[in-house]
């Protein structure tokens, strides 16, 4: 069964799996990108599934994207 997610849910699982802060403010789906700002200062949007999934939690500057194949 798909877990629904809430802009309350995904700030608490910023919160505690990562040292971003969550800036969005509205969720309309999975492929939506998040405004999120990195523990360096720097904003940077992910899509929650990304950031939940493929731990993509910090910004391009502190984790560089890997080297596509």
């Amino acid at each position: 069964m798909n877990k629904q997610w809430s802009i309350d849910k995904i700030k608490e699982f910023v919160e505690n799996n990562s040292e971003s802060k969550l800036l969005t403010t509205e969720y309309h789906g999975f492929s939506q990108k998040l405004l999120l700002k990195c523990a360096c200062g720097s904003n940077f949007e992910k899509t929650f599934t990304k950031f939940k999934n493929k731990n993509q939690r910090k910004c391009d500057v502190c984790q560089p994207p890997k080297a596509s194949r």
